[in-house]
């Protein structure tokens, strides 16, 4: 590293000249003494700050999971800037980091594109306002192939406008052995603030939950920053994702197994009221799982098969036949959907397990639902589970933050994550 002062600067203090006139007489000889030599006090040169960064100028093969690191000596960081080649201006390349408290550290918050040339420019400042800059220069290890995690599925995705109980859920095409560290590369910001954190469902899915619903009509964005992260041993993330989706209305549904009612509260006020049938429960798979589903997909026109449910279509219980507006809630089977054959709605439960409706109620609730509106069943014996389709608020939040990688939880409301994306120097 070089750095080259500015040119020292000295205070002259010049000696103020005295001249003392004395009286002449007629036999003395006027006398002036000598002047004082003018004296020079030099100040003591300010010496430039001296900035280090990490990874060294020249390096190559870095691991991308490491983070930059800026140091300076003698004075206060100003400025830093971490460039990612041909990715200038995108905003892929965009580092953030953090100062510590006396600004003479700079940590960059996430991890580094792997196989790119990076540019690292810092500048620093000592007291007196005298400027050092200093540019390293380096190239990260690639990630190898068949060992590099890509994102194969979320939801929701850009643009769509779910219900206030959606999660974010990220399927990976790789297993994540670092949890923790992937978990920290996610960061998640909404308008209104929520706490909230992420569970793994096996090593290919994280998903994030609020501790309570979304509050309606705001706007979530998700920052998935795997480039770089090491989720495996070898194994990096290659590529940065945004998500930008929006929570709309607040729409939650109860079905009562006893009264084989269904109401709708839209925004906290009562909406609809229509009667049900729901599963017979004469056997586990025909009863309806009880618990905080979510809806998760629907369909206008739907063949349902029994084969599905492990009952094949001619055993003297199995089924096929054609239903419309159908709105899958769990991955067992269970849809609402239209049951113009059903004359006992509101009345007996006799359905395989699917609350059936008049097709008119079947039709308002398939065109009035968003992907993640909350439907709670009440009154069964058998207990929806956190992983049939999206059970995840049947886990408390005490229970799903102790099961998250980091343990702590995030605020949506600030920038960043709870933990690190780093891993650790060999």
């Amino acid at each position: 590293m070089d750095t080259t002062p500015a040119d020292p600067r000295r205070r002259v203090v010049l000696g103020l000249l005295a001249f003392g006139l004395l009286g002449a007489t007629a036999c003395s000889t006027p006398r002036t003494d000598p002047p004082p030599e003018p004296s020079e006090e030099p100040q003591a040169t300010a010496e430039p700050v001296t900035v280090r960064i990490t990874p060294e100028d020249g390096a190559s093969d870095v691991r991308p999971d490491l983070p930059v690191v800026v140091e300076a000596e003698g004075g206060t960081l100003t400025e830093v800037q971490v460039v990612t080649a041909g990715l200038e201006g995108t905003g892929a390349d965009e580092m953030t980091g953090s100062l510590n408290e006396d600004e003479t550290e700079w940590t960059s918050d996430w991890t580094l594109v792997p196989g790119a040339d990076i540019t690292v420019t810092a500048t620093a400042e000592t007291d007196d306002g005298e400027r050092t800059e200093v540019t390293h220069a380096f190239s990260t290890l690639a990630a190898t192939p068949g060992q590099r995690l890509e994102l194969q599925s979320n939801f929701p995705i850009s643009g769509q406008t779910v219900g206030v109980g959606m999660p974010v859920i990220i399927d990976f095409d790789l297993p994540v052995q670092n949890k923790a560290r992937v978990e920290s590369a996610m960061e998640v910001l909404s308008d209104e603030p929520v706490r909230g954190a992420w569970n793994w469902f096996g090593d290919r899915t994280a998903v994030f939950r609020p501790e309570e619903y979304w509050q309606p009509n705001q706007n979530v964005s998700v920052n998935l920053r795997l480039a770089g992260v090491q989720a495996s041993e070898g194994v990096y993330g290659i590529e940065n994702h945004r998500l930008d989706f929006t929570v709309g209305r607040s729409q939650i549904s109860t079905i009562d197994s006893d009264t084989k009612r269904m109401t709708v509260e839209r925004d906290g006020e009562q909406v609809q009221d229509f009667p049900t049938s729901i599963g017979k429960a004469d056997v586990e798979r025909y009863t309806t799982t009880s618990g905080v589903h979510l809806t998760m997909e629907k369909y206008e026109d739907l063949v349902m098969d029994s084969s599905t449910v492990g009952v094949p279509v001619d055993d003297p219980e199995g089924y096929e036949l054609e239903v419309q507006y159908a709105v899958r809630f769990s991955d067992s089977g269970e849809f609402t959907h239209a049951a113009p054959w059903n004359d006992r709605l509101g009345e007996a439960n006799l359905s395989h397990g699917c609350p059936n409706l008049a097709t008119d109620d079947a039709r308002w609730f398939y065109e009035n639902s968003y992907m993640g509106d909350p439907l709670v069943v009440t009154g069964t014996d058998r207990e929806l589970e956190v992983d049939n389709g999206w059970g995840y608020w049947q886990r408390s939040w005490e229970d799903w933050l102790a099961q998250s990688g980091t343990g702590v939880a995030d605020d949506t409301g600030e920038p960043g994550t709870p933990g690190s994306p780093h891993g650790e120097s060999d």
